[in-house]
């Protein structure tokens, strides 16, 4: 038996729980001959004496395997090297700071904690690329594993609305990029729904562009997220930078067209069936907007393309991939 602990952060309040859902489902997945046991920190990740009390914490709640699940890549430093796994699902972070606070940033977020891993996995291609653009790191102990698309997105059928489509923002955060999609959207006749908290700027925006648009901060099941996806005739995820991109392949799975962006990690997880637009230039945004509202031959296209791309990201194929990687960093830790 193969014993394995999932470190994992305590989510904030009003947080994105993308990251608990998926390494849920990796759990509920696992065969007989592996054991995972769930740790989730007991504060969160903010204040230098929180993080300590979970570093150590979590130093004394290793098993055969230690998996650091992501986003708390600190929780790797009191480990034993030759039992630990950790998980980056993006470098964003590294783009948006400067000076002493990316050093200090970079080093105790990235740099020291992959010296204390036997092996990374990333969820992109792209992720595994930029981060060994920021850290010296042996590209053989780097595993790419994507994100399963979750059971419950299925196709759900919904004549276009062509006249007046619903398109719905996934996300409000600087990567998502609203500052140029909502003036991209300015004259187009379409109603536009918003997750996420908007801020006053967002909020500015949208009046200055004349948006017709509703706002829902934030919903609290996966039920509620799909339903919003069924509602809607199309999915803005033209983002900056992304380590993945989920909403990508909800609005595959459920049967929408999809406009994204034409960087990152965004092309390698839409393949043929999305919209790449430039996320830089507002024109590139709108003009994909145009073309998926008045080609229906092209729209159609995406969205078969779309039921083809999500079997690449099948739950029972990814999770194999980290119970075989389980297996093999218990026998190397024996050694």
């Amino acid at each position: 038996m193969t014993e394995v602990v999932h470190f994992q952060r305590k989510p904030r309040p009003f947080g994105n729980y993308s990251l608990e859902s998926y390494f849920k489902s990796i759990r509920e997945l696992a065969p007989a001959d592996i054991r995972i046991n769930l740790k989730i920190s007991r504060f969160e990740s903010r204040g230098l004496w929180r993080r300590i009390y979970n570093v150590i914490e979590a130093a004394f709640s290793q098993k055969q395997v230690n998996h650091v699940t992501g986003d708390v890549h600190f929780l790797t430093l009191l480990m034993n090297r030759k039992k630990t796994l950790l998980t980056i699902l993006d470098c964003g972070r590294l783009k948006e700071l400067s000076g002493i606070r990316l050093k200090l940033f970079k080093y105790f977020w990235f740099t020291l904690p992959a010296k204390k891993a036997a092996f990374i996995t990333v969820i992109s291609l792209a992720t595994r690329d930029d981060l060994l653009q920021h850290i010296h790191y042996d590209p053989a102990r780097i595993r790419v594993i994507y994100v399963n698309i979750p059971d419950l997105y299925r196709p759900s059928e919904k004549p276009f609305n062509e006249a007046r489509p619903l398109i719905l923002q996934v996300g409000t955060a600087r990567n998502k990029n609203l500052e140029r999609i909502i003036p991209a959207l300015e004259g187009l006749s379409c109603r536009y729904r918003i997750l996420g908290p908007l801020t006053e700027a967002h909020s500015a925006l949208l009046k200055k562009h004349k948006l017709e648009y509703e706002h829902i901060d934030r919903v609290d099941t996966d039920a509620e997220v799909f339903d919003l996806y069924k509602s809607c005739d199309i999915v803005s995820f033209a983002s900056t930078v992304e380590g993945f991109g989920m909403p990508i392949l909800e609005g595959n799975a459920t049967g929408r067209v999809v406009v994204t962006g034409n960087t990152s990690s965004m092309p390698e997880i839409a393949a043929d069936a999305a919209c790449l637009v430039d996320p830089w230039d507002i024109e590139s945004i709108r003009n994909g907007f145009r073309k998926v509202i008045a080609d229906p031959d092209y729209r159609n296209q995406l969205i078969r393309n779309g039921f083809d791309n999500v079997k690449r990201f099948n739950g029972n194929l990814i999770a194999g991939q980290y119970f075989e990687l389980y297996r093999e960093l218990a026998r190397k830790s024996l050694s």
